[in-house]
């Protein structure tokens, strides 16, 4: 969606879009327009009215004064009591430019907005009336001031003077130059003389209090004023055309001393007792008093409407992630109102930044808003609306406009986290582009800015909910998420970001991540980094698998050289990377090639896992991060570090968010499946040592089993063979020109040696192929041993009970096939033979044996000589094997599952098995040692166990 940025539609004024405004323009002087030195906006009435709405306030205080001077009622005595900046002297100002009119050179009819608050107030002639201003600041209680040779002295010495020059002045003369008040009927006279009158006092507290207790000044005494204001107001009542506005301040600070406060006191006491209530400026007036002053006019109000009501619908349609207000329909009239300024900037300034103490409701809001909009002009602002986010902090002149209203230290927080080219913010943008191409760090960091700065430490509840975070950022057309992200972006990054119940705050103290920086430094890579991150991978592996055994960061010397299948995780500083620099290959190559100082000979049971080149730092950072946090919170419980309960808190929150972070990127890190492979043709030799590298996936459930994916998938691993697989690879390479049978425990044990060869998961995949092959005579034919040209219990197309040791041959089919055609011959003449025997002797009637008819009995045929005797039958077996002692305890075990367990599971079967354990030393053993080994033998009833010299 694209909308109409706000400054196409809506133009400033000359002196806001060139900043040649002056601080001192927004704050109205009651005595300069008095006197006709203020600037035109203030001392010309038309232009005043021009640039002033009539709030209700206004207006309804407006409507007394002019009954009053008309003489239809109103109010005699009205006090302005608002906050500071609420827009007292402004409203005094407008009174003054509605009953003098320049000194009556300017019609009613041309004060814009005046005809009409006439008409409702039912007066239809307006007189000119008499103007006094008093003006607290600018008097001094011991200067006396000369006017056309008089000397006046007191408050009501310059009221006097004021209405009726020296005729009127002589009326309190004396009580001027005695500074004592003159009487009720002595000021009733007075303003009677000079009626239809209006009274203006501005700052009066700033002039009582400087009476202090006991002092005689020429201005009079603290009694003596207080006495005025008291027949002052009084006197008011008798004369129906006569009106007194007096602001005072609203709070005690703003009195300023004590004896202010009490001035303060006394005089909100007398002012009490006659007076109307004047309704302050609310949030959406003050919307069109500032629309007015920062600009001139609204070019195209279609288009403002549009922008408006995409904005509504946007809410709309999105709004669980905004505000509750912002899905009714009244907020697009707030919005209306606000253009081009979002009603949330209002909100903020209104209800957080005014309670400040010496942020000036309007006054402040005119002030800053006016470096804001120039300084978006200047920047040439695309927005369609000025939102929170939009406030230029990186701008000196608007950041040291806001900073100016807060406590010390805020200038670093917004240098360091929230905006300007060295902040956080903007090297995350930069980073990342998704985040960068809405300014969604920024933008949300100002908003968090402006609604938060003005908390203090001890409120309840401090922060601006996300909800608004959002609302001061997002524009119709932009994704919610974007704004999401970002903000979690923050909270890992920001230095005096704060957070808690869904509620974001900056503070002048660095949060907890300000400490965890400072520790991270702490951490080594080789001592702390890469220890942590060996114990989190090994928990990531949720057993082994189809692995014998992961060796995780392991040496070269430390990887067993053996039959068992393994996987070997590299170390971060050994990472594969497709792009950059990688070490992964040359590590690998190492440990593939020798263990410790000797070579390695069953490179084939080794795969390996790699971490990735560009994500090790990342990882490295977070860990980093994690042991920051772990020592923190470690401390926290120690007593070792001071915080708050919020504080801790937050700690082992960060440390719960740390670790599992870290998990993922563990993940995401090591994702690099590395297996060597050779290419090699008969009668060419081997290639080179390659690698292949398969990336696994992340997300993955259980590391291991995706590994185990990765590897069947991609033919690095078999698990189920084919007998036609395993016949060709014994064809190709182990039965020759003249060689048609191998051993089969030799071919299993190449397979685990050669590159070249496929990588079977265990010895149990290669005997349970050869068991699928037996059935058939397709692929080969089986002995248990061969002696001379004949092979001992043969078997071809049959399922014998295989056992893979070193007597078990593979025979070649065609090999086999023509074996079995020669026992089959042989058998044959065996057969013949006792079939022959059979016939030479009939048995008798009688159970004898009797020749045959004719002749004598036969004598045996040659065949019948070469009938091979029957075999002896084997009655004992002995073995004895050489075990490693690395490896004794597994080596045992199998030997118990391949050997022992075929002679007890058969009846009548007896069974010895012994050990003889030898260990030499050049050293000798230690005492320790010797102690040790002897009683252990002891407990496991060795029959001998004796140490030599």
């Amino acid at each position: 969606m694209s909308l109409k940025p706000w400054r196409e539609v809506a133009v400033p004024h000359e002196d806001v879009l060139k900043g040649t405004f002056k601080q001192a323009e927004f704050a109205a002087d009651l005595s300069r327009v008095h006197a006709g030195t203020a600037t035109d906006e203030y001392q010309n009435p038309v232009l005043f009215f021009q640039r002033t709405f009539i709030t209700e306030g206004m207006r309804l205080l407006l409507d007394s004064v002019v009954k009053r001077l008309s003489g239809h009622g109103g109010d005699p005595v009205i006090q302005l009591q608002t906050a500071f900046g609420g827009g007292k002297t402004h409203t005094m100002l407008a009174v003054y430019h509605l009953v003098s009119r320049g000194g009556g050179n300017v019609a009613v009819s041309d004060l814009p907005g005046v005809p009409t608050l006439l008409d409702a107030a039912g007066v239809t002639e307006l007189p000119l009336a008499h103007v006094v201003v008093l003006d607290g600041i600018k008097s001094s209680p011991n200067q006396p001031q000369t006017i056309e040779g008089q000397t006046i002295r007191t408050l009501w010495g310059d009221l006097a003077w004021q209405l009726g020059k020296a005729e009127g002045y002589a009326l309190v003369a004396e009580a001027d130059a005695s500074g004592t008040s003159p009487g009720k009927e002595v000021l009733e006279k007075l303003l009677s003389s000079y009626a239809p009158c209006v009274i203006l006092i501005d700052e009066l507290v700033a002039y009582v209090r400087q009476f202090t207790e006991g002092a005689t000044l020429t201005g009079g005494t603290f009694d003596s004023n207080l006495s005025f204001i008291q027949a002052l107001t009084e006197a008011l009542k008798a004369v129906p055309t006569a009106v007194l506005l007096a602001s005072l301040p609203e709070s005690d600070k703003e009195a300023g001393s004590q004896h202010g406060v009490q001035a303060l006191s006394a005089l909100s006491h007398y002012f009490g007792r006659i007076q109307a209530l004047w309704k302050p400026v609310a949030t959406e007036e003050a919307f069109e008093i500032v629309r007015r002053r920062m600009f001139a006019h609204i070019s195209d109000k279609g288009t403002a409407e549009a922008v408006c009501r995409a904005f509504a619908d946007y809410y709309t349609a999105n709004g669980e992630a905004f505000p509750r207000e912002t899905q009714e329909s009244r907020y697009f009239e707030r919005l209306m109102q606000a253009y081009p300024i979002h009603p949330e900037v209002f909100d903020r300034l209104y209800e957080d930044w005014s309670s400040l103490d010496n942020f000036q409701r309007t006054r402040g809001v005119l002030k800053l808003m006016a470096k804001v909009v120039h300084r978006l002009w200047k920047d040439n602002d695309k927005d369609p609306l000025i939102m929170p986010g939009s406030f230029p902090l990186a701008d000196a002149d608007t950041r040291n406009e806001m900073i100016y209203y807060l406590p010390q230290g805020w200038d670093p927080v917004v240098e360091r986290d929230i905006d300007g080219e060295r902040a956080e913010t903007t090297g995350i943008e930069t980073w990342d582009t998704r985040l960068g191409s809405v300014q969604a760090c920024r933008r949300e960091a100002r908003t968090i800015f402006l609604g938060s700065a003005p908390s203090t430490p001890n409120q309840m509840v401090r922060g601006i909910e996300a909800e608004r975070i959002t609302l001061g950022v997002a524009q119709p057309g932009q994704p919610i998420g974007v704004y999401k992200d970002a903000l979690h972006r923050l909270m890992d990054k920001l230095h005096y970001l704060n957070s808690g119940n869904n509620r974001f705050w900056f503070d002048t103290r660095p949060n907890l991540r300000r400490e965890m920086e400072d520790r991270k430094r702490r951490f080594q890579d080789k001592e702390d980094v890469v220890p942590f991150i060996q114990k989190h991978v090994q928990k990531a592996f949720q057993g082994t698998g189809v692995f014998s055994g992961i060796h995780i960061f392991t040496a070269s010397s430390d990887v067993p050289d053996d039959w068992l299948l393994r996987l070997v995780v590299l170390p971060p500083d050994a990472p594969f990377s497709r792009t950059g620099p990688s070490t992964a290959c040359e590590h690998a190559s190492g440990i593939l090639k020798s263990r410790g100082d000797q070579p390695r000979f069953k490179q084939n049971r080794l795969i390996f896992l790699a971490a990735d080149g560009d994500s090790v730092s990342r990882l490295k950072d977070h860990v980093r991060s994690a042991l920051a946090w772990q020592s923190i919170v470690d401390d926290i419980k120690e007593l070792k570090l001071n915080l708050d309960q919020f504080q801790a808190r937050q700690a082992s929150q960060s440390l719960d968010n740390a670790n599992a972070t870290l998990k993922r990127m563990i993940r995401e890190t090591y994702k690099w499946l590395m297996a060597p492979m050779q290419e090699a043709q008969p009668g060419r030799g081997l290639s080179d040592i390659t690698w292949e590298q398969f990336q696994i996936n992340p997300g993955a459930q259980h590391l291991t089993q995706e590994i185990e994916r990765v590897l069947k998938e991609n033919e690095l691993l078999i698990t189920e063979w084919a007998p036609i697989h395993l016949a060709k690879m014994v064809r190709d390479w182990f039965w020759k020109d003249d060689i048609k049978d191998v051993k089969a425990l030799e071919v299993w044990q190449q397979s685990c040696k050669q590159l070249y060869l496929p990588r079977l998961k265990d010895e149990a995949v290669f005997k349970n192929t050869m068991s699928a092959g037996a059935v058939s005579q397709d692929f080969f034919g089986f002995a248990q041993g061969k002696e001379a040209d004949r092979y001992v219990g043969f078997s071809f197309g049959t399922c014998p009970m295989l056992f893979l040791d070193d007597a078990l041959l593979l025979i070649e089919p065609s090999t086999a096939a023509a074996y079995q055609q020669k026992l089959e011959a042989e058998r044959a003449a065996e057969q013949a033979v006792r079939q022959a025997q059979q016939g030479v002797t009939q048995p008798s009637e009688g159970g004898g044996l009797v020749p045959p008819a004719g002749g004598d009995a036969p004598k045996p045929t040659p065949a019948t000589e070469s009938v091979t005797p029957p075999k002896v039958a084997k009655r004992q077996f002995y073995g004895s094997i050489d075990l490693d002692p690395i490896q004794a305890k597994k080596q045992f075990a199998d030997l118990v599952d391949e050997v022992v367990l075929q002679f007890t599971s058969r009846p009548g079967v007896k069974v010895e098995i012994a050990i003889e354990i030898r260990a030499e030393t050049a050293n000798g053993f230690d005492d320790a040692v010797q102690r040790a080994v002897k009683e252990n033998c002891y407990v496991l009833k060795f029959k001998a166990a004796e140490f030599e010299g």
